[in-house]
């Protein structure tokens, strides 16, 4: 399965306590981030953290968030795609200088951290941590301006790669999102209260209205003054990752402009369009492929059924350190219904394939079950090339579709027939242009140079 990403969330709401908001956010974005998560808050005096590994709802408890009072605040929700999973890496990351304090959440991944972390490392800058988010904080320190807003400019046109930041200081919050637009980062208030989000279902949890998504570029600033806007994004291409869309999102936000439960409701559809079968059932792999299942049974006349139940107290897979737990974990996960699948001839639809590990062990459940024959259908095109902008999916080694064609996938997985969306049929279903979007995992076309791109754990030989 694809390793996930990250969950950022800010909001500035004097005179309100926002520890509370900020837990709820996260754990709205939990699908995101599951290694660890953090909060920090502002006083006006002092920045005050709590971040430990595990789940928020593990790391935060009355206690922990009675001692977390301030009136603005971040938070994190972390998947590694820089950097191990351990307590020296969780976020918000917390640093200081002469300028005063900072902390920073991160969701992305920068490809030129080792470089600008060497540059640090020759003013004097020391690190504790291996993550290219405290190369960003850092970076931000050393970077000349009369306030906060110039020293992130500046900072920001020297990084190379995806991200979306939310910043905190004793009396200003701050967002910014990379000059492609990558990675989601949305806007909302609380009456006057801005809070910012990875993903617009994190502000329905809390009671904000959405207002917009952040534009590619923009570094957008909270404070006593109020809300002001400035831009770094110098005319270059819009890339956000169509990824999102697929998989990473959660179907009921609104990204980019469209619902996410829509797009894979079309995707669906589509592969209808573009793989017609004989069969009796449509399943989807459940969660993120179940709305794409509906639109193929919508379009095709296929009844739509629930054939995999999920046991939800069961992380998601890529969560499994290892191949071996990584394998238990889909046979704990899913549990397939005998008695509504014995004997039918099933379409599956599913989110993608990237090693081709967890895709056989789903088709050996539902032969198990009874099935007759298994269709698989993927809303993805075959995963080519790997992510360096934010996911962690897997190297281009382990990508199957890199090593394997169509035909010979089917043969592995054990399917009867496997049909893959094409490039033009995704681009229909989230209704957006090519040149919009990123599609480097398909296609190898990055929207940044990625020949310095360096392997997930390369800063921590510097450390």
């Amino acid at each position: 399965m694809i390793r996930d990403k990250c969950a950022v969330i800010g909001t500035f709401a004097p005179p309100d306590d926002v520890a509370r908001l900020i837990f709820f956010a996260l754990f709205a974005l939990q699908h995101r981030g599951q290694e660890s998560t953090g909060i920090v808050v502002s006083d006006g005096r002092s920045l005050h953290r709590h971040a430990a590994t595990g789940l928020v709802s593990q790391v935060f408890d009355e206690d922990v968030l009675s001692r977390l009072t301030g009136f603005a605040g971040i938070g994190h929700n972390r998947y590694s795609t820089t950097g191990s999973s351990s307590l020296m890496n969780v976020q918000p990351i917390l640093v200081s200088g002469p300028q005063g304090s900072l902390a920073l959440a991160h969701n992305g991944n920068i490809v030129n951290s080792a470089e600008l972390r060497h540059d640090l490392e020759e003013k004097g800058f020391r690190f504790r941590a291996t993550t290219d988010s405290e190369v960003i904080a850092n970076l931000i320190l050393a970077s000349p301006g009369h306030d906060w807003i110039e020293r992130v400019s500046v900072a920001t046109r020297r990084l190379i790669g995806a991200y979306s930041l939310t910043l905190l200081t004793t009396d200003m919050l701050v967002a910014v999102r990379d000059p492609h637009g990558v990675r989601p980062l949305c806007i909302g208030q609380i009456g006057d209260s801005p809070v910012i989000a990875s993903e617009s279902c994190a502000l329905d949890h809390v009671g904000a209205h959405f207002t917009r998504d952040l534009d590619p570029g923009e570094i957008l600033a909270c404070s006593n003054d109020g809300m002001r806007t400035t831009s770094i994004r110098e005319h270059k291409r819009r890339a956000f990752c169509v990824f999102e869309y697929i998989y990473l999102a959660r179907p009921d936000s609104i990204v980019e402009g469209r619902l996410v439960y829509a797009a894979r409701q079309r995707m669906g559809a589509q592969l209808w369009h573009e793989y017609p079968v004989e069969a009796d059932l449509v399943l989807g792999v459940p969660d993120s492929a179940t709305p794409a299942a509906i639109g193929f049974a919508n379009a095709s006349g296929i009844p739509y059924s629930e054939g995999l139940l999920k046991n939800r107290y069961i992380g998601r897979t890529f969560i499994s350190p290892d191949q071996r737990l990584r394998d238990l974990g889909v046979q704990l996960k899913f549990n397939p219904l005998s008695s509504t699948i014995a004997g039918k001839r099933l379409v599956v639809l599913d989110d993608s394939i990237v090693r081709g590990t967890t895709t056989p062990h789903v088709v050996r459940l539902l032969r198990a079950a009874g099935a007759r024959e298994v269709h698989l259908r993927i809303c993805a095109p075959p995963i080519m090339h790997p992510c360096y902008l934010g996911v962690d999916m897997a190297t281009e080694e382990e990508l199957i579709a890199a090593r394997m064609t169509v035909d010979d996938i089917c043969k592995h997985v054990q399917a009867d027939s496997l049909g893959y969306m094409s490039m033009t049929g995704l681009l229909q279903a989230v209704e957006r242009p090519a040149e919009t979007l990123c599609t480097a995992c398909f296609t190898g076309d990055y929207p940044v140079p990625v020949q310095m791109a360096l392997g997930k754990f390369a800063l921590e030989a510097t450390s």
